[in-house]
Order: C-alpha cells, then structure tokens, then sequence
C-alpha cells in the first residue's frame, strides 16, 4: 500500500470518519480491521515500506503463526490430514510410507502448509497404495535459529533481518539482567524504542501459544 494511502488508513483508524469517493459528507462507521501479511513488519517498516505508528495501530492484537520449519510437531499431523482428505473424496486407503513420514522433517517447506498440501497430493497420485514424499525432500531445511552461548549471538546466514534483530535485542537484554535502559543505551536505540519492540515480541509469543 503506497504511503499516502496508508496515512488516510490511519485517519480512518484513528478518527472512525472517512469520505466516500466522489461523496461531500464524512460518514461515521465502526469496524473492525483484519490485517495480515507473510512479511517482516519490522523490515518493512526498515525500508520504509509501512509507516511504524501504523504498525502498532494495526498491531492491537497481534497474531503470529509461525511457518511450518518451526512447527515440527505439527507437520505429521498435517499430512494426515490431508491424505485422510484425499483418501475420503476418492474412496481409497493409501498410507504413507515409513520413509515419507520420516523425512518430513528434513525439508524447509518454504511454501508452508500449501506447499505440504501439494506435496501429499502429488505422493497420493502417484503412488499405488503407499504414498511417498521423495519430489520435496530435495531442499534441506533453512537457517537454524539464533542462539547464544557464553556471551556470543551466533546467526546463520539466510536468518532475516527481522530475526536477527529480535534476537540481538532479547540477547542484550538477558546480558544485562533484564536492565532495560543499559541494554537501550548499548543497542543505540531509545528506552521507548526498546519498550516497543518487547512488547511487539511479547504479544507475538503470547499469540503463538494461545493458538
């Protein structure tokens, strides 16, 4: 959404007025907004594509599902899933094969759960009776997380910047025993900067585990 646009959104989420086009006469509303995109808020708001105070204006209840390569526990279930759905509209009983379930994990699934979905549909029509899922293993998983040890932040390259940020951020932080106005002062950022960005990861956790 270009700028401009984004600031009459925010007037609107601010004041609940807007002009119909072509109208003369401002009209009052009350609505609920829904937003949700597959990128980094913050790195868009780095690039200057998403004006910040938007951002949190849109962000009242924030809601983070986290892409499939950190969900393993939720990837076997989901390709049953799928398979019982194939299975039923065309009245067979294909299984998945003991490697096919084995290597799910060892792929990225960098198109998340469609990407799943067309992999088992793709294992279900070429398979007879067992199913496989050989076409996707071919893509190792992704960067592996940030983590800490002994004082030093290690990131894997492919690690957005978004990522990399927020763990820069938490690291910092527990360095300083929680001392918020060191950990501000050593990052280069305000302490109101820092505020924001713990509460923006503390309501995306809290989201995460609420679904």
């Amino acid at each position: 959404m270009p700028i401009e646009l984004q600031v009459k959104l925010l007037r609107v989420l601010e004041t609940g007025v807007f002009m119909r086009v072509g109208g003369t006469e401002p009209i009052q509303t009350r609505v609920r907004i829904v937003a949700a995109t597959n990128r980094s808020l913050q790195d868009a708001v780095a690039d200057g594509a998403l004006r910040e105070d938007l951002m949190y204006r849109l962000a009242v209840v924030p809601l983070h599902v986290p892409p499939l390569r950190e969900r393993d526990g939720d990837l076997e279930d989901l390709a049953l899933h799928f398979l019982a759905q194939f299975n039923d509209a065309h009245q067979t009983d294909k299984t998945f094969s003991h490697a096919a379930l084995a290597a799910l994990r060892l792929h990225a699934w960098p198109g998340n759960v469609r990407e799943l979905r067309n992999a088992v549909q793709r294992g279900y029509i070429l398979g007879e009776k067992t199913v496989d899922l050989d076409n996707p293993i071919s893509s190792p998983r992704g960067p592996t997380r940030p983590t800490v040890k002994e004082g030093v932040l290690n990131l894997s390259v492919g690690v957005t910047l978004a990522e990399a940020q927020r763990a820069m951020i938490l690291a910092t932080l527990e360095h300083f025993h929680g001392d918020k106005r060191q950990a501000a002062k050593t990052l280069g950022v305000s302490l109101k900067t820092l505020y924001n960005r713990l509460d923006l990861y503390q309501g995306a956790a809290a989201a995460g585990m609420a679904a």
